[in-house]
């Protein structure tokens, strides 16, 4: 029988929690200070022991909503992708999942838990109290050879690489400390989803964030699409860890979509990271435009329990209410800047 035990943060557990081979960038000590922060959230450490030897690691972060406790292993709307187990080869997956159970709702008090693996499977989850949704992910398997990971994308992204190319776009790689690109990349964002009249579901706070946080650590790749005439057209944040990069947000202005800046970026980004012994490319997210690249759908379940009815309905108003804020805002600027 699999058992969690809660263990504080130290320079001895995180060194530990960093041999494991299913271990990701949101494991890391980098990674959850950034989103303690976006999310004025406590990070929660746990030991998973058989026995008594540790056999894997559990992440998560608790914050309140409505007055309650939820854990969130992640939360959606956090900005951040799995995060879940990080377990010895050979440990049933389903039997920490079955473990977490009791340590969630009895010994960290939480009335709402939520989580999203990257081993986890739909038949993980049954019997267990929980609901789920499909959320697979689009990924890249970057071993194969230069020429081989540019054949496998569709002829028509090819053809943009190339146009990109022939237009005089130029890839920039920026320093962790540069001052404006968080700005850059905010306002392309804003303008991207002007074309569905939304605005962006973060700030540019949580940009920030991000690069201070992550960026110190050396595992973050910032890229810039500049025009013949050196102007930022495109922008890229790309967080990577052990044997994977991520593909965390990406803008552009829809004036200069025509020089295709966007395909440039992940095509440098691939390159880049295979130079540096990066062996997946994970788009975090299976939107239908992602397969021109050449990808793979990644089953990838987000689950989810409440301690009672009355909180799962909470949760769900809750997403529901943010949508509609999100509709509102956009409205009300529309109106503003007319």
């Amino acid at each position: 029988m699999l058992r969690l035990h809660r263990v504080a943060p130290s320079a001895e557990v995180w060194a530990e929690r960093a041999q494991y081979d299913d271990r990701l960038i949101f494991h890391t000590e980098a990674w959850l200070k950034f989103v303690a922060e976006a999310q004025r959230a406590e990070p929660v450490l746990a030991r998973v022991t058989s026995g008594g030897s540790t056999v894997g690691h559990f992440t998560g972060l608790v914050s309140k909503r409505f007055g309650l406790k939820i854990l969130g292993s992640p939360m959606a709307g956090w900005t951040t992708s799995y995060v879940g187990f990080t377990l010895d080869e050979g440990v049933v997956r389903r039997d920490a999942l079955e473990a977490l159970m009791p340590f969630a709702f009895g010994e960290l008090g939480c009335a709402h838990l939520e989580i999203r693996d990257r081993g986890l499977t739909e038949d993980d989850l049954g019997g267990l109290g929980l609901k789920w949704a499909a959320a697979p992910t689009a990924v890249i398997d970057l071993r194969p050879s230069e020429a081989e990971l540019f054949g496998a994308m569709a002829g028509a992204c090819r053809r943009n690489i190339r146009k990109a190319e022939r237009s005089g776009v130029v890839v920039e790689e920026v320093n962790v400390g540069d001052p404006t690109f968080a700005l850059d990349f905010y306002d392309q964002l804003r303008d991207v989803f002007a074309k569905q009249n939304l605005v962006p579901t973060y700030s540019i706070e949580r940009v920030r964030q991000l690069i201070r946080h992550v960026g110190s650590s050396g595992q973050l790749l910032l890229l810039r699409a500049r025009d013949n005439s050196g102007t930022c057209i495109a922008t890229a944040v790309l967080p990577w860890y052990h044997r994977t990069m991520y593909f965390w947000g990406g803008a552009s202005w829809r004036e200069h979509q025509h020089l295709r800046p966007n395909e440039t970026l992940i095509w440098h980004a691939m390159r880049w990271a295979r130079e540096r012994g990066v062996t997946e490319f994970d788009f975090v997210g299976g939107n239908a435009y992602k397969a021109k690249y050449g990808t793979v759908e990644v089953p990838v379940p987000w689950a989810r329990r409440s301690r009672s009815p009355l909180v799962a309905n909470l949760r769900d108003a809750a997403q529901q209410g943010f949508a509609l804020k999100q509709r509102a805002v956009a409205r009300l600027s529309g109106a503003r800047s007319s």
